[in-house]
């Protein structure tokens, strides 16, 4: 039997050992929590590490699953975009782009590249859904009904009663049922006329009946042009119609005119390979008078549709674009007309008018963003709605441009569709496909006529102002600020000369308007005409 002092000690021993054993991980050992050298404070410094590399390992993982699910879905909308184009008719469906080995190849590889179709929302509807970016809106909203009280507060103090006067708004629309009645044979002459004439163009007739039906057709897209040409022309100088008048009449000559020449360019080509042996269906007249309604200025058989028509949508954009024409003339009647109203009156300065510009930018640029609204997001949203019109991009984030080259692209794109569809691409067609600064000049040239000329169709007077524009700053400015200036100051850049454009264009147009007022001409002739009159009328 052993001794008992030797189990006291072996007691002992065992006692010691089990104190100096490292606990187990999680299990609080005697003095680990007191001395940062112990076991439970190493235990702590190897869990940060550990977490550290969870952490950027799920972050791998997540960043992989990214990859992969963006790429199955570019898969998936490259699957879906061929399968809309395959949808089309043969003669409308985009050639497959080849290596311009040749000048035949540059051509095919040229006009292979055409405008898709697809159902899209407009960005402002999308950026609406944004509570920070509607208060954007509402802003506006509240600078309307500024205007509203200031004109009430005014009408109070100096008549002592409340009314408003809308004598801009009533003398801008003046005559405006004369103007609607002369659109009634503009639109027919554009439904029956180069309709007919490919009818007559695809006939399967030989020799020279067909020769004649090519002659016959002609003549009809000629007496067409004369009739959009002239009859809009002759009413607006005959019977002188003010200016929103004018309005609906230019806009609708050159609307027509563009969708003509649409129709005729997607369509003839198809009709001519038909008689060759193709068998290529004709367009139906029904879509063809889709087209002419229809919110875009390019030619297509069919279109992405919505399902149904909101209603509430159509009435609400509609609203938003007469709320659009309240605005401006606010505008014009409180910030414009007592400024310039009497400057021709007054000795010429170059003082006076470089203050004239400048007081002039603010106005300018909320009649841009005001016609921008109206137009190319309500006026245009409503007939889209209503017509089921499934694509909505009538124009791109051009307010984040930091290049004049992108802000022309983005601003309008349906005009833009149209220009680089007829006058770039065919242009570059034409020149071999080697010059595109030709041919970008031919778009700039193109635009800036037409936008002289529906100036000098509202006002009534030819000033060349915003020919000048286009071309002395707009196109250098496109060929120097590209899109490889990026960055917030080229940004600032932008808006600050769209500021003062819009400043110059409205300053020297509302002197001119009424310096032609304050100065008729004793007698009319050419000169007289086409001299601006503020340069010389100071009464």
């Amino acid at each position: 039997m052993e001794p008992r002092a030797a189990q006291v000690r072996r007691r002992e021993r065992l006692g010691r050992q089990q104190k100096d054993r490292p606990s187990r991980e999680g299990e609080p050992c005697s003095g680990g929590a007191e001395r940062p050298g112990g076991i439970g404070g190493n235990v702590e410094m190897h869990r940060g590490p550990d977490l550290v590399q969870w952490t950027q390992h799920m972050q791998a993982v997540k960043t992989q699953l990214l990859e992969q699910a963006q790429g199955q879905l570019m898969e998936l909308l490259d699957q879906a975009m061929w399968e809309a184009v395959q949808a089309y008719p043969p003669q409308d469906r985009p050639v497959p782009s080849v290596p311009p080995d040749s000048l035949h190849k540059t051509r095919e590889s040229s006009l292979g590249k055409r405008k898709v179709f697809i159902i899209r929302k407009s960005l402002l509807d999308e950026l609406m859904e944004v509570p920070h970016f509607r208060t954007i809106y509402h802003m506006f909203v509240a600078g309307l009904c500024v205007f509203i009280i200031s004109t009430l507060a005014i009408d109070l103090i100096d008549e002592g009663r409340l009314m408003m006067e809308f004598d801009l708004l009533t003398f801008s629309f003046g005559q405006l049922p004369l103007a609607l009645v002369t659109w009634v044979p503009m639109f027919l002459s554009t439904l029956l006329v180069p309709y007919q004439a490919l009818r007559l163009w695809e006939r399967p007739q030989s020799g020279g009946a067909w020769t004649l039906g090519v002659g016959l057709g002609c003549l009809l897209l000629a007496a067409h042009t004369v009739v959009l040409g002239i009859l809009p022309v002759h009413v607006a100088v005959e019977y002188q119609l003010p200016p929103a008048s004018r309005c609906v009449l230019v806009f609708e000559q050159v609307r027509l005119l563009m969708k003509s020449y649409s129709f005729l360019r997607e369509t003839v080509p198809g009709t001519l390979r038909a008689r060759g042996g193709e068998g290529i269906r004709a367009p139906s007249f029904s879509s063809y008078l889709y087209f002419l309604f229809c919110p875009t200025l390019i030619y297509r058989e069919t279109y992405p549709r919505t399902p149904n028509v909101r209603w509430s949508y159509v009435a609400k954009n509609f609203a938003q674009a007469l709320g659009c024409v309240l605005y401006a003339c606010f505008i014009l009647g409180r910030l414009c007309v007592p400024v310039f109203a009497n400057m021709s009156q007054e000795p010429f300065s170059t003082r006076a008018l470089v203050l004239s510009i400048m007081h002039a930018t603010l106005p300018g640029m909320f009649m841009l963003l005001l016609i921008f609204f109206a137009f190319l997001h309500c006026w245009l949203n409503a007939f889209a709605e209503m017509l089921r019109f499934g694509d909505r991009m009538f124009y791109r984030d051009w307010w984040n441009s930091t290049s004049f080259s992108n802000y022309y692209r983005t601003w309008n794109v349906v005009v833009h569709d149209w220009l680089y569809s007829y006058v770039y691409q065919d242009g570059l067609w034409l020149l071999g496909g080697r010059a595109r600064g030709a041919a970008m000049l031919g778009v700039f040239l193109v635009s800036a006529v037409v936008h002289e000329y529906i100036f000098c169709f509202v006002l009534g007077f030819f000033y060349p102002v915003m020919l000048l524009l286009f071309l002395v700053f707009g196109g250098p400015l496109n060929f120097t600020m590209h899109d490889r200036r990026t960055g917030p100051a080229w940004n600032v850049l932008m808006w600050t000369l769209l500021f003062l454009g819009q400043g110059i264009q409205v300053s020297l147009y509302c002197q001119e308007w009424y310096a032609r007022r304050h100065c008729p001409l004793p007698q009319t002739t050419f000169w007289g005409l086409v001299t601006p009159r503020s340069w010389s009328c100071h009464t």
